[in-house]
């Protein structure tokens, strides 16, 4: 019996090792507009607030990029008038209305993995759509 319990108890503590060990800071925004993606600092997030209340669009395209940073959304959110949307978007999902907000992104093309794949080997880089 006390094999048993002690067994199990090592086998938690290894589980939760593994998930400790093999979650990375990108898994915790995907999809959650609660949280924040992995080049999140404060400072960055202050100047997103003060970029995303002007709604300028020039100003974002350089935080975005800063860096070397080619993230895809640059591709999606490329006219002032899309970054329009994106900010609305974002405003309705801090008002906890994502379903709208959703609706938006689904608009300017935006999507978790943008679901075009089907199971046809066409995610993951692949644009020949």
């Amino acid at each position: 019996m006390k094999n048993t319990v002690l067994a199990l108890g090592i086998l938690a503590v290894a589980l939760l090792g593994v998930i400790a060990f093999t979650t990375n800071d990108a898994d915790a925004y995907r999809g959650d507009y609660t949280q924040v993606g992995p080049n999140h600092t404060q400072a960055r997030e202050s100047r997103m607030i003060e970029i995303f209340e002007s709604k300028d669009y020039n100003a974002w395209v350089e935080i975005m990029s800063e860096d070397g940073r080619t993230p895809g959304v640059l591709r999606r959110i490329d006219t002032p008038e899309k970054f329009e949307i994106f900010v609305e978007a974002k405003e309705l999902a801090q008002e906890g209305n994502t379903q709208e907000a959703n609706q938006k992104r689904a608009e300017l093309g935006l999507g978790q993995g943008d679901m075009h794949g089907n199971g046809q080997g066409r995610g993951m880089g692949h644009f020949n759509r």
